[in-house]
């Protein structure tokens, strides 16, 4: 954590944003306290809910949901989900804050949020089939 809060420091961040599941509200708090900044629990950077089937190995999962969804990745959602229509609404919600803000700030959250966050901060359209950030990955966007 002492050297990501060091490669944080230049951008001056004035808030850490952070979905408030336990793994990302963990390191979102060490980097806050290590920042000397606050941290924000934000139900808008969870991961899609993928409802019935959280948990559950692709490998169990009906083949022809999969195929739907793979069809229609804004409009399907899972048994008892949200369908990515619904995530991006949320994360453009929170991009919208962020932006408005107009300070530094990181971002703490899921692979869903943040194969999308960049992109809309950046002005691009959302892609929900864009490859996720890899996990632990610090990725810089400068939109000031």
């Amino acid at each position: 954590m002492p050297a990501l809060a060091a490669a944080l420091r230049p951008i001056n961040p004035r808030m850490v944003h952070a979905s408030p599941l336990e793994r990302c509200r963990l390191p979102a708090d060490a980097l806050g306290r290590l920042l000397g900044i606050p941290v924000q629990a934000d139900p808008r950077l969870l991961e899609l809910d993928f409802g019935d089937w959280d948990g559950s190995d692709w490998d169990a999962l009906p083949r022809e949901a999969l195929n739907r969804w793979a069809a229609d990745p804004s409009g399907f959602a899972p048994p008892g989900g949200e369908s990515g229509r619904a995530l991006i609404e949320r994360v453009a919600q929170a991009c919208g804050e962020l932006l408005e803000a107009g300070t530094g700030a990181v971002v703490v959250s899921h692979g869903g949020p943040l194969r999308l966050l960049g992109p809309m901060l950046r002005g691009q359209a959302p892609d929900l089939l864009r490859p996720a950030p890899a996990p632990g990955v610090l990725e810089l966007v400068d939109i000031f």
